[in-house]
């Protein structure tokens, strides 16, 4: 039998991955100032199934709405899974889980007040191959629900310079690493 992994474990690599890779990469630009006001939630899902997964999204917008941005500006929804039965640890039923949570923004009225980021180990954009250097910008330790207020997010972008080139910057950030800076900052994918 395999002994549970602690709040701990899966804190510690998915905040090394935020310091180190979003904003040590400068993947986000408007990462560095919320993590250092200790301004972002770290909530591990206690999921097995997308019912229970979108109650928890859903109680996690509903603690945003009670709470001033300048206390929590947003929320890691960390879904580490079983490590025997991982649950969305396969990118293909992550990916499906997405049409549900953004069925929930809609149908709960939150479109344009909260926007939803994600992250996998295994996460690949379209017309990409698995290898491709460019899905690193979105490869975290765990499958990940970021939720963003949209109005902290127009608010940065007004003051930030040339913002439609972040994703094409992030892919060239990673492309440019080398094998071993790539072992360094994503070990989780090594392993």
């Amino acid at each position: 039998m395999v002994a549970p992994v602690s709040r701990q474990e899966i804190l510690r690599p998915v905040q090394r991955w935020l310091s180190d890779v979003v904003v040590g990469l400068n993947l986000c630009p408007f990462a560095r100032r919320p993590m250092r006001a200790g301004q972002i939630r770290f909530a591990i899902s206690e999921a097995r199934d997308d019912e229970t997964l979108m109650a928890e999204l859903l109680a996690e917008m509903r603690l945003l709405d009670h709470t001033p941005a300048r206390e929590l500006e947003t929320t890691l929804l960390i879904v580490p899974g079983q490590s025997q039965h991982p649950y969305l640890g396969d990118f293909a039923d992550f990916n499906q889980f997405l049409d549900l949570a953004e069925w929930l923004i809609e149908r709960n009225d939150y479109t344009g007040i909260y926007q939803l980021a994600t992250f996998h180990p295994q996460y690949q954009f379209a017309d990409t191959a698995s290898e491709d250097a460019e899905n690193l910008t979105n490869r975290a330790p765990y499958p990940i629900l970021h939720l963003i207020r949209e109005a902290s997010i127009e608010r940065v972008l007004s003051h930030y310079p040339d913002p439609e080139n972040i994703p094409e910057n992030n892919i060239r950030r990673v492309e440019a690493l080398g094998e071993e800076d790539r072992r360094r900052l994503f070990p989780y994918l090594f392993g």
